[in-house]
């Protein structure tokens, strides 16, 4: 056999090839918890996922080989890392193991028959995702979701539920055997565009080229689906066009259907009001701080409106929502200095991520801390993107981009002591410090009481602000 678009009723045994992935280590969880009998492996396993897959009772084979498949698994998920050349993933093909990608494997044994809900776009796609399944969950619905952060509503990742399945809607590619975006296999019936932006840079030619992957996109909702798109840019209701489906604007402008009124900071969060198609204005409070997550919050509240819950349920609901882990997540405080993690990385994200803690933490000098690690931050696609945004924090410190096994050209590399020339010539207090512990002793020596200091990057800035927190801990003196 070979590669397959569905899962046969007699699979019982499964593995997964890049486990340690965020999604592929979520979905492992969510197949354990399903009753089947999961393994996987991964070339150097890390945390937090291989704690995590430890937990769960998962075992994790170190390095890809073919003596991994030796135990006969029924099925095998392809995560978008594995390469075709790889030896296990050789070993499958000769050996006729059936096989899918991880989409195509939620799709078949998670969407069908359900109410799919995707969340989709450059920017707020994990936040959205997570605050969508908790507010079904308050209203009683038993709801699956699979995202790629940790709701601390929930505690983990994912959750198989029996009612509507929210997932996050990635655009990146599919499988070396599927180079689609994943999220044409998520089978929506409600849909959210939240942004379109260039990113993905590993995949993606230009910003057309991915404009073209949200046309994809639109052409599979069904006629009696539904699409929140936000209506604050240009591309995404140009995108939402090409959709065959009732379709609805978010925004702050009086012309989108769905409006937000009256956004301001209340209470270490935000409040407005919301008056959406037949829905007077109706007044709101979310512990989220920040304009976007006011707009992530409308679509979300738009879209479960227009499934049948109540407004009531959904306001009481959005009151009670914890947040998402490394998304404005406050890791502690120590000294009188709060240290704030965040995801973000696309210099969009970045600057809506510095005002929402501008709003949050009024008259405090801000640090923003920034670590360039991911496929688009690493390149110098927006090298005069970034001293834009991070000028408006008080003092900067970026560390070394990530080195991966890529074939990046150094002249194609992100110049990080350019961003920090042209910030100094601005008058911003920036600093260029490679290495992550020589960070924590510079920001530790520093900073004063009343500091906030955000640290961004997509993996774990090498443990920095667990070890700030700890150092300012051991050292109270300044």
């Amino acid at each position: 056999m070979e590669h397959l678009t569905e899962v046969p009723q007699s699979v019982q045994t499964i593995h997964l090839m890049g486990i340690c992935g965020s999604g592929m280590g979520a979905f492992a969880g969510m197949l354990k918890a399903e009753g089947f009998e999961v393994r996987g492996s991964d070339q150097g396993a890390y945390p937090p996922m291989s704690l995590r897959l430890a937990e769960w009772g998962i075992e994790i084979m170190e390095g890809y080989a073919p003596e991994n498949l030796d135990w006969r698994p029924d099925l095998v998920i392809v995560g978008n890392v594995i390469r075709r050349v790889n030896p296990e993933a050789e070993a499958m093909r000769e050996r006729g193991i059936p096989h899918m990608s991880f989409p195509e494997a939620l799709g078949a044994l998670f969407l069908t028959n359900r109410h799919s809900i995707v969340v989709t776009g450059t920017h707020g796609k994990t936040t959205t995702t997570s605050l969508t399944a908790w507010l079904l969950e308050a209203a009683d619905l038993s709801p699956g979701f699979l995202v790629g952060g940790i709701p601390a509503n929930f505690g983990r990742s994912f959750e198989p539920g029996t009612g509507p399945f929210v997932v996050e809607g990635d655009e990146y590619d599919t499988a070396y055997f599927d180079k689609g975006p994943k999220f044409l296999h998520y089978r929506p019936r409600t849909a959210i565009l939240t942004s379109i932006e260039f990113d993905h840079a590993d995949i993606y030619r230009d910003l057309d080229h991915v404009i073209s992957s949200f046309d994809r996109f639109m052409a599979i909702l069904p006629k009696d689906g539904h699409l929140m798109v936000c209506g604050e840019e240009e591309l995404p209701p140009r995108v939402a066009l090409k959709a065959d489906c009732l379709v609805e604007t978010y925004g702050f402008g009086p012309d989108c259907d769905w409006v937000a009124e009256d956004p301001r900071p209340e209470r270490g969060g935000y409040r407005f009001a919301l008056r959406g198609p037949g829905v007077p204005p109706r007044e709101f409070w979310s512990p989220m701080t920040g304009r976007h997550n006011v707009l992530n919050t409308a679509a979300s509240l738009g879209a479960l409106h227009r499934m049948g819950v109540e407004l009531d349920i959904l306001a009481d609901g959005l009151q009670a929502f914890q947040g998402v882990g490394k998304r404005q997540e406050v890791k502690g405080e120590e000294r009188g200095v709060t240290v704030i993690d965040d995801y973000a990385h696309h210099p969009t994200a970045v600057r809506e991520t510095i005002r929402a803690i501008r709003d949050r933490y009024p008259g405090r000098r801000l640090w923003a801390l920034f670590e360039a690690e991911s496929n688009t931050s690493r390149r110098r696609i927006f090298q005069e993107e970034y001293p834009a945004v991070l000028n408006a924090a008080d003092r900067v410190v970026l560390s070394k981009p990530l080195k991966k096994n890529d074939s990046l050209a150094p002249e194609d590399q992100i110049d990080v002591r350019g961003i920090i020339d042209v910030l100094c010539a601005e008058g911003v207090d920036a600093h260029h410090i490679a290495d992550f512990d020589a960070i924590v002793e510079f920001v530790a020596k520093e900073a004063e009481p009343g500091d906030v200091v955000l640290a961004m990057s997509g993996r774990n800035f090498g443990g920095l602000h667990d070890k700030l927190l700890e150092r300012l801990r051991s050292s109270p003196e300044a």
